[in-house]
């Protein structure tokens, strides 16, 4: 019987997905934290938190602490992750969690200790980080123990996350700082040297879901935008199509397709044979946008499919992880502290 509460994290730029182990997904929150600058006080995270964001008093500022899928400010995220096992593992406990936390495939052995170094010091009487890619291939129930390539696209808030596995680990892998962050950056970016109009965050990431897409759509798409007109500095309001989003988004949409070219001319020919086989995997909140499966599809003439779950596959594959957590340590998968 295990006394101490075993916890999956993944600990994305955008939203952070808790994963209890005989419960499932208990936490589905934004990456945010408010805090009041004058004593240091946490506010919210989360939703409440996300709702700050643009919207807060001097003395309050609502932050992002983690960037491009790596801890940016140590101190709020060491509140957050406080925050986490509180709510998940209860306030008063006799036993701190082992939490097994995900970690994008590019990150550098300062930044992965720095994530062990937070989750130790918000109460975790065991931490481990596992890469991206590994906890969403498991998510995305792709049989990666046995000897044949399965190729995974973990596109996240602030990093793409790239890998070939076979036989429980990677063989060749890439992370790419590119992800759903820098679709709401060039849509800002789109808004404003198109029409002079801001907009904030909250707002572009809604013109990404309504009208986004990677590849021409049967039926375009049109939206209102609200925003401060850059010129006269009153709000006004815009028409938009998905045509020009869509070449709003381009640049960042070709960086993923190249990477994935990158990675599939790397891998070992009798992999590259499994793959033409059984596809690409797309998993992620960024595997959502309309028609990327198709752009991807048309770049490398290979089968792509969004997994079923893709917003939740990370943290889902963390949670399943958990429960093999010793064969998963002896493929080398795993870090811990």
């Amino acid at each position: 019987m295990r006394l101490a509460p075993e916890i999956g994290v993944d600990l994305g730029t955008a939203n952070i997905l808790v994963y209890r182990r005989g419960k499932g997904i208990v936490v589905r929150e934004p990456t945010v934290v408010a805090i009041n600058t004058q004593n240091g006080k946490v506010l919210a995270v989360g939703n409440e938190a996300r709702e700050m964001l643009g919207r807060t008093p001097g003395n309050i500022q609502a932050i992002r602490p983690l960037r491009d899928g790596v801890i940016a400010d140590y101190t709020t995220t060491l509140k957050m992750m406080e925050y986490l096992l509180d709510k998940v593992a209860g306030r008063r406990r006799l036993f701190g969690p082992v939490v097994l936390v995900c970690v994008p495939s590019g990150v550098t052995n300062v930044e992965r200790r720095a994530v062990l170094q937070a989750t130790k010091q918000a109460g975790a009487s065991l931490a481990m980080t596992i890469e991206e890619p590994m906890a969403a291939a498991i998510g995305a129930g792709l049989p990666i123990a046995s000897p044949g390539g399965n190729m995974v696209v973990d596109i996240g808030g602030g990093t793409t996350d790239i890998a070939v596995i076979s036989l429980g680990a990677p063989v060749t892998a890439s992370s790419l700082r590119v992800g759903g962050n820098k679709f709401d950056e060039a849509l800002v970016r789109h808004m404003r040297n198109a029409y002079s109009l801001m907009i904030g965050e909250p707002t572009a990431e809604e013109i990404k879901i309504r009208i986004g897409s990677a590849y021409q759509l049967e039926q375009e798409l049109t939206m209102e935008v609200r925003g401060r007109d850059m010129v006269a500095g009153l709000p006004r309001t815009v028409q938009i199509t998905s045509e020009e989003i869509r070449e709003a988004l381009s640049e960042s949409v070709r960086q993923i397709a190249e990477r994935v070219c990158v990675v599939l001319e790397e891998t070992p020919p009798e992999l590259s044979a499994d793959i033409i086989e059984r596809g690409i995997t797309l998993t992620g909140g960024g595997a959502l946008l309309r028609g990327l499966d198709k752009f991807l599809y048309n770049v490398t003439d290979i089968p792509v499919r969004v997994a079923e779950n893709a917003l939740e596959c990370v943290a889902i594959g963390t949670g399943k992880a958990l429960e093999e957590i010793e064969a998963i340590k002896a493929s080398g998968a795993v870090t811990m502290i």
